[in-house]
């Protein structure tokens, strides 16, 4: 089987990524990072992408006459690099039923909680919301990015406790190293043939 080829959407630190890259580098994923591609021009994870010599490029929205638009754009560098797989990683902005139709049950979104619970928050936020709500336990979900906001088909969850004295800062830490291993045993899984990407029903 080929290299699975994956495009990240990032606005934040992407640390995520980071460990995707060092898997890759460590021969214990068989994959290619194609495109790391962001909203915000000065995005740390544009500039973690270019250490690892990956290619990058900014989605300027403002320069295009609507969303849509710069998403036709976005998907057109898409294609140009065959990617499999695309990869939401603290992507902050909320992807056009076009862009998902182009890439329908391709595109993963890593999210914050344990979905259904607290969907549609964004980082530092819905760690806020699940202290503030007395929580036990959170998680992350990584899900298929569908039409609606945080609703797609849940790929895998893993489960964190939430201890005594917890604040956002220190969950979002555990929370994130969660979403790594997830992010790297569904695209182990994918590369051994147990998860199918695509146009499946």
């Amino acid at each position: 089987m080929p290299k699975l080829r994956l495009a990240i959407m990032g606005s934040t630190r992407g640390t995520d990524m980071q460990a995707i890259i060092d898997a890759i580098k460590q021969k214990k994923l068989d994959a290619t990072i194609e495109l790391v591609v962001s909203d915000k021009k000065d995005a740390p994870i544009l500039e973690r992408a270019r250490r690892a010599s990956i290619e990058t490029v900014y989605a300027d929205y403002k320069k295009f006459a609507s969303r849509p638009e710069t998403e036709k754009w976005v998907a057109e560098q898409l294609k140009k690099k065959m990617v499999d797989l695309v990869l939401l990683i603290g992507y902050m902005k909320i992807l056009s039923p076009y862009f998902v139709n182009e890439f329908v049950h391709r595109i993963w979104n890593i999210h914050p909680s344990l979905l259904p619970k607290y969907a549609g928050g964004m980082d530092t936020n819905v760690h806020e919301q699940v202290l503030n709500a007395g929580e036990k336990e959170t998680g992350c979900t990584l899900h298929e990015v569908s039409k609606e906001v945080d609703t797609g088909k849940i790929i895998m969850q893993k489960k964190v406790r939430i201890e005594k004295g917890e604040n956002a800062d220190s969950l979002k830490e555990k929370v994130q190293k969660a979403e790594q291993e997830c992010l790297l045993e569904a695209l182990k899984m994918v590369i051994d043939g147990k998860i199918v990407i695509g146009e499946q029903k």
